[in-house]
């Protein structure tokens, strides 16, 4: 396969530790994704011997705030030994401060230049932050119309713009095509204009937020443009098993995520 697959540790296999979620996916052959890795047992993950791909990158203040983004820096360097000792190769970010089940800490219906100013320069101290430790931050496109209300400058047109100007190898997009899907649409379009910046892709279909074929997008076709545009990265599986939480449902998840993207690949090799 041209590009690399993982999946996230905080979404599928719900019913077993975490340790266990991640060396069964592991064990079939998938990178991990994780989310907040503090008060979790580092040592424990990586004994596991898995592959990580990426992690949140920060845990306090806002990127487009002025009196706070000294704060997302702040936590974000606090981050960075765990990062290595796992060696995770992406610290994921947002546009603005996430609460408990990605609410909005203070919600924003509108976009400033001050808030677009603020979020390039801070995105440029992370680069530079990244380029000392050898990680790169990724900024995750959100949707604002089901899961995220509330956060400016959320969609992949507008992170795409902050990545690009900030304009630094140690900073790019964490493509999210579930969010995209429903906050902008034209998938194969969005990849393609993106690509110059991707870092990391995560895929989930839409409703539901679970796994390819489940939904309305059509993975394999997406699969097979990732592939002729020459990504050679990371794609990961941040949904639910749509089976439910159990083992045999997870499993059957991850085969659905890998069979729609060999198929792709397939697809475009022909």
């Amino acid at each position: 396969m041209s590009f690399r697959l993982a999946a996230c540790a905080e979404m599928i296999y719900g019913e077993l530790p975490l340790v266990e979620r991640v060396r069964r996916i592991h064990e079939q052959g998938f990178e991990v994704e994780l989310w907040d890795t503090r008060n979790r047992d580092i040592s424990a993950l990586a004994a596991t011997g898995a592959r990580f791909s990426s992690m949140s990158g920060y845990f306090g203040g806002s990127l487009i705030d002025p009196d706070s983004a000294d704060r997302v820096v702040e936590s974000a360097e606090k981050l960075i030994p765990t990062a290595l000792e796992l060696g995770v190769e992406r610290l994921v970010i947002h546009p603005a401060e996430l609460g408990d089940g990605g609410v909005a800490v203070r919600p924003l219906h509108r976009s400033t230049g001050q808030m677009w100013l603020t979020g390039l320069r801070t995105l440029q101290r992370l680069g530079s932050l990244g380029e000392r430790h050898g990680v790169v931050f990724a900024l995750e496109n959100l949707n604002t119309v089901l899961d995220h209300p509330g956060i400016p400058l959320a969609r992949a047109k507008d992170t795409q713009a902050l990545v690009s100007a900030a304009d630094h190898p140690n900073v790019r997009m964490m493509l999210d095509l579930y969010h995209a899907q429903i906050g902008e649409g034209n998938l194969i379009r969005l990849v393609r204009g993106a690509l110059p910046w991707i870092g990391e892709i995560q895929v989930a279909d839409v409703p539901g937020r679970c796994e390819p074929g489940t939904g309305e997008i059509e993975y394999t076709a997406v699969a097979k443009a990732i592939a002729d545009a020459g990504y050679s990265g990371v794609i990961g599986l941040e949904a639910a098993a749509s089976g439910g939480a159990g083992p045999a449902a997870g499993d059957k998840a991850l085969a659905a995520f890998r069979n729609a993207f060999s198929a792709g690949v397939l697809a475009s090799s022909n």
